[in-house]
């Protein structure tokens, strides 16, 4: 059956089994999404869980979605999904607290010293900031990678329309300015990353590629665009969370 007749007799009857026919038509969104998580951290989950509550988001989806909001379904259900996922990892509280402190402390320092440099600081600075070797740095990068990719989410999730329109309710003039002003804090910080942090958070987000399709077009390694994901998302963090809190 065509999609547009699967949603039309969906929102008519509301009937579970063209609601089970929706769910296997947008069950690759599901896939989709748990895969470019599960590729981040997972030898700390199992893919067949991050799909599991997946696939709660894509009901969750298919209930609350508004065909006459003009928001495509794809990209309203892929918010959803994700969400339902981090929900799910925030549940279960996987992540060292020695990791989030590390985290914790990275952030501050790369928002502490760029809100003073005015500009990005570069890897020398921030580890004199933190008063370790230049090697040191790297290893508390490299420990935290994983955990600054699912804190991000986190922000991202409690702030739905950050991104993407959130077609559950109408905006009060106060929350959308308030939108805006993270849309901005969020377009400024990437504009103004280094370059190559810049181009990993683009083709990451923004084109969908994976570590692996982004360390053969840039020509360097996964752990290196990992990293690089890593530096970009805790400068990103830092901006947002200062103005959340």
């Amino acid at each position: 059956m065509e999609t547009n007749i699967l949603w039309d007799n969906y929102i008519r009857t509301k009937d579970v089994k063209v609601r089970e026919e929706l769910i296997i038509k947008y069950l690759h969104l599901v896939k989709f999404v748990a895969g470019r998580l599960y590729a981040n951290y997972g030898n700390n989950v199992e893919y067949d869980d991050l799909v599991s509550y997946g696939v709660f988001g894509l009901i969750d989806a298919i209930e609350k979605y508004d065909t006459g909001r003009g928001v495509k379904f794809d990209t309203y259900a892929q918010l959803r999904i994700k969400g339902a996922i981090i929900d799910y990892l925030r549940e279960i509280d996987w992540l060292p607290r020695s990791v989030r402190q590390k985290a914790k402390e990275l952030e501050k320092a790369y928002y502490e010293l760029e809100n003073e440099l005015g500009r990005a600081a570069t890897d020398n600075e921030i580890s004199a900031k933190l008063n370790v070797s230049l090697e040191d740095f790297q290893k508390k990068i490299q420990h935290v990678s994983t955990y600054s990719v699912v804190s991000l989410d986190d922000l991202l999730e409690q702030k739905r329309e950050f991104l993407s329109e959130d077609a559950d309710n109408q905006t009060s003039p106060g929350a959308a300015m308030e939108q805006e002003v993270l849309r901005n804090i969020l377009v400024e910080t990437i504009n103004s990353l280094p370059e190559k942090e810049n181009k990993v958070i683009t083709l990451y987000y923004y084109e969908d590629l994976t570590y692996k399709e982004i360390g053969k077009l840039l020509n360097i390694s996964e752990s290196r665009v990992s990293q690089l994901h890593t530096k970009a998302i805790i400068r990103l963090k830092g901006k947002i969370s200062s103005y959340l809190n």
